[in-house]
Formats: C-alpha cells, sequence, structure tokens
C-alpha cells in the first residue's frame, strides 16, 4: 500500500481548508471536509494552541488517520494557568495555583509521551514541571502536592479522569493568580532595592565579590545580571576611550623616530 504524509501546524479545533492543509489535501482525492473534520474533533483539547497533526493518507483506499502531537508540558500549564510565562526563580516566587483536575486534563492530553505507567505517575509527571515553573497545585507548592498525590488524597478524581472545574472555581484561581502576580512584583521591587543597596554599598570591589555578596543575600541571577551588565558596559566605554587617547600618543612618539632615519637620506 503506498501512504503518504500530510504534516501541518493547526489551531487546536480551528483547522480549515485553507493553507496549509486544502491545498496539500486536495490532490489526494480525499473529502477535505471530512478530514478537517477529524482534525477539529482530536484537537478540541489544545483550543488556543499551535499543534502539529499528521494526516496519514492510503493513495489506494482513500483513507487516512489522523495523529496528533501535543505541545511541551511547560505550554500546556501556562495555557491552563492563564500566564505567559514561568517563575525566573521558581523556588522563591509562585505566579501561578492549579487544581488537580487542571494536572489531570494536562497529564491525559501528553499520556503517550509520558514515562508513567499510569495515570498517577503521570499526575506527578506534570507536578514536576509545574516545580520548575513556580506554579503550585492545590494552595501548595509543587513538591507538597507531589506528597498529596503520594498520600491518596486525589486518588478519587484521578481514578474518575476529573478534569474539568466549576465557574466558580475558575473565578477563583483568577484571583489568586491576580494576588500572586501582586505579591511577586512587590517581592521582586524589595529584591531589585536590595541588590541595589548592595552595589552602591561595594563600589570599587571586584565584581566577583559584588555577585558573591549578592548570592548571600538570595538576590536572583535574573536582578543581578540586571546591574552588573550595565557596570560592565561602563568599564568597556571607558577602555576603549583609554585606548584612543593612548593611540595618538604611541604615534607621537613614532615620529621622531621615522625623522632620525630620513635625516641621513637628506644629507646624501
Amino acid at each position: 500500500m503506498a501512504k503518504q504524509t500530510v504534516e501541518a501546524l493547526v489551531e487546536g479545533g480551528k483547522a480549515t481548508a485553507a493553507p496549509p492543509l486544502g491545498p496539500a489535501l486536495g490532490p489526494l482525492g480525499l473529502n477535505i471536509g471530512q478530514v478537517v473534520g477529524k482534525i477539529n474533533e482530536i484537537t478540541a483539547a489544545f483550543k488556543g494552541m499551535q499543534v502539529p497533526i499528521k494526516v496519514i493518507v492510503d493513495s489506494e483506499t482513500k483513507t487516512f488517520e489522523v495523529t496528533v502531537g501535543t505541545p511541551p508540558a511547560s505550554a500546556l500549564i501556562k495555557k491552563e494557568a492563564g500566564i505567559e510565562k514561568g517563575a525566573g526563580n521558581p523556588l522563591a516566587d509562585k505566579v501561578a495555583d492549579l487544581r488537580i483536575e487542571q494536572i489531570i486534563k494536562i497529564a491525559k492530553m501528553k499520556e503517550q509521551a509520558l514515562l508513567g505507567k499510569g495515570l498517577k505517575e503521570k499526575v506527578k509527571e506534570i507536578i514536576g514541571t509545574c516545580n520548575s515553573m513556580g506554579v503550585m497545585v492545590e494552595g501548595v507548592a509543587a513538591t507538597e502536592a507531589i506528597k498529596l498525590v503520594n498520600s491518596g488524597k486525589f486518588d478519587a478524581k484521578i481514578k474518575a479522569v476529573k478534569t474539568e472545574l466549576t465557574a466558580e472555581e475558575l473565578k477563583a484561581l483568577e484571583e489568586e493568580r491576580k494576588h500572586l502576580a501582586e505579591e511577586m512584583k512587590t517581592r521582586r521591587a524589595e529584591l531589585e532595592a536590595k541588590a541595589k543597596s548592595i552595589f552602591d554599598g561595594m563600589t570599587g570591589k571586584p565584581k566577583s565579590e559584588i555577585k558573591a555578596k549578592m548570592a548571600e543575600a538570595g538576590i536572583p541571577d535574573e536582578i543581578v545580571k540586571t546591574l552588573l551588565p550595565a557596570e560592565e558596559k561602563k568599564d568597556e566605554k571607558a577602555a576603549a576611550k583609554g585606548a584612543a587617547a593612548a593611540a595618538p600618543a604611541k604615534d607621537a612618539k613614532a615620529a621622531p623616530a621615522a625623522e632620525k632615519k630620513e635625516a641621513p637620506k637628506g644629507k646624501k
């Protein structure tokens, strides 16, 4: 059987016969509307995200199958949490809070790509990704949430594959996300002020000492880099200026030597 594969990137649940799908599927003699309908059916869970799909076509029978890749777990977590990026310092900053239902939903979406034998193990893998992004689960740090999963606290919901939240629960999560964003903004301002104080108090000290002091004070690298590179640029400009000033002086010293060499030629 001769098979052909059409690959494309589509928005979850919103594929159309427009390019790139239509022109690629048309020559294969398929019912394009039927193919698009199937794609939208199996990508509906990825609404709002770009999803890689493959349409595998049997050229002889004109039958097809659709396989769907999934975005990275981190992208799915950001989508569920309503955030654009994870925390720069996940140990200290928390940017969102997810319910176990949302974690189960993501685990099901990534089911084929995860290593866990059962859904419970896959749920813990997703929570592990939350940990690296500064996303809490059920109001606690991700590491604590894994302990709760191990204790069996969420067994009933995992067994039932509960993935939906009520409007009230979603509203509460949105309010908490805003609260966490304000907390993180306040904390960052405090850390920036602390870093500036350390920097100003160590003027003239080696950069390695300044960095060590900031690390000791718990200042994230992200903030340290906003201060030191600016200073390094100043040093580079000063060095360049010094080099430019020194260049004419070298020429001036070289000139008399050249004149001395030329003098004997004039006497001949």
